[in-house]
């Protein structure tokens, strides 16, 4: 049951610039309110932090609030608090704590901060007042910092009266930097809350590139399990197709990890989707659902995952094919059709000669596609045929 702010009595305030909150800010909470015991524990992400500037290209104060109550999530006694987002200017603990003041008159207020903010601490605005008005809870963020605290704690409590309160416990040692340049370097899944890393790698923070396995792990869960074997071998092949034909192979892994995410989807899950990404199909696409999972998968891909827009198109067309395509688009394509699991009339031929001349695999790969369609009954899809021409035209430039 939540309590109201008359029945706070002790509240413990957790501020900073969690950029990005991770599990060693979890852990520092959860010993708070095992060795606090506060009947309720505010986090409050600054909007400036006055003691510090904002690593460039930094997510926006909204987005850094949304990734606390993500990492804080299932704690209970727990709250975030937009209090710091909605000041102008430097985001000072003293106005904070003036604010709270105000708000919980007749509880007794504990600055939760790690090390280096108590050896700084003479530095802060206002510090003398905060050290009046305040007990400072101090987590040590590596297992050396003891020594350290004890003098730093003894020394303020004879110069100022403080009541400087160390709390025990076993920190993991991780840091934000750190963190976001391990995120930069599709890293950073085992130091952070799951919903955290999902949220960051779906909006691209920080400049985030998902670690491949837990890529995998999430597109291998939307597939059924006998297609697997088919998305393993795409990635693969668009991997070593890449790294042959000089694209980006960390790109090709994306597409192909991604290309079918909605190919199980029944005919009406397809078009729901089409409604909710606003994706208008004409006559055609309508009367060959499966034709719907390319563009559905793209418009997932990249709201699940951010993926950027090279790797969207490359989903986009994978199964039709379109004029001028670029590298990475030929290269999902053909890994598509010629993946170790494939086993049809005409895919060795394709084979053969996608590493010596991919337009030519690709225009072997659309003739027999486009013919496959006709023995069916039906017409091959405008896209399709317009691809076929454009590179028919292409390689006959090529012999003149």
């Amino acid at each position: 049951m939540k309590k109201s702010e008359a029945d706070i009595k002790n509240l413990v305030i957790y501020g900073g610039s969690f950029n990005p909150p991770h599990l060693g800010h979890r852990e520092a909470v959860h010993t708070a309110l095992e060795e606090l015991q506060p009947d309720l524990l505010l986090v409050i992400p600054d909007c400036e932090p006055p003691h510090k500037q904002m690593e460039t290209g930094s997510p926006s104060p909204e987005e850094r609030l949304r990734l606390c109550e993500l990492n804080f999530a299932g704690l209970d006694g727990v709250q975030i608090s937009d209090l710091e987002l909605r000041r102008t200017g430097k985001s000072y603990s003293y106005d904070t704590v003036l604010q709270l003041q105000e708000i919980y008159p007749d509880a007794r207020l504990t600055l939760m901060i790690g090390t280096d903010m108590l050896l700084s601490f003479e530095e802060w605005y206002h510090f003398e007042y905060l050290l009046q008005h305040c007990t400072i809870a101090v987590l040590a963020r590596e297992l050396d910092d003891e020594d350290a605290l004890r003098q730093t704690a003894e020394q303020f409590q004879n110069q100022y009266g403080a009541d400087i309160c160390l709390v025990q416990h076993t920190p993991l040692p991780m840091s934000s930097t750190d963190i976001r340049g391990r995120l930069r370097a599709r890293g950073g899944t085992d130091l952070l809350q799951e919903d955290v890393y999902r949220e960051i790698i779906r909006k691209r923070l920080y400049g985030a590139q998902p670690e491949l396995r837990w890529l995998r792990e999430q597109a291998y869960t939307m597939i059924s399990a006998k297609r697997i074997a088919h998305v393993a071998g795409c990635e693969t092949e668009a991997v070593s197709l890449a790294m042959h034909w000089g694209e980006d192979p960390e790109a090709a892994a994306e597409a192909g990890i991604l290309h079918d995410i909605t190919k199980g989807l029944s005919y009406k899950e397809q078009l729901k989707l089409c409604e909710k990404y606003d994706i208008i199909c004409d006559t055609d696409e309508l009367k060959a659902p499966k034709l719907l999972h390319a563009r559905t998968g793209a418009a997932m891909a990249r709201d699940l995952f951010g993926i950027p827009d090279a790797v969207y198109e490359a989903i986009r067309w994978h199964t039709t094919g379109k004029p001028d395509m670029t590298l990475l688009e030929k290269i999902i394509y053909i890994a598509d059709y010629i993946e170790p699991t494939r086993d049809f009339p005409g895919v060795e031929a394709v084979r053969a000669i996608a590493y010596t001349d991919l337009d030519a695999a690709m225009l072997t790969g659309l003739r027999q596609t486009i013919e496959e369609i006709r023995e069916g009954g039906t017409e091959p899809y405008i896209d399709t045929l317009n691809a076929c021409q454009w590179l028919e035209a292409r390689m006959n430039e090529r012999r003149q």
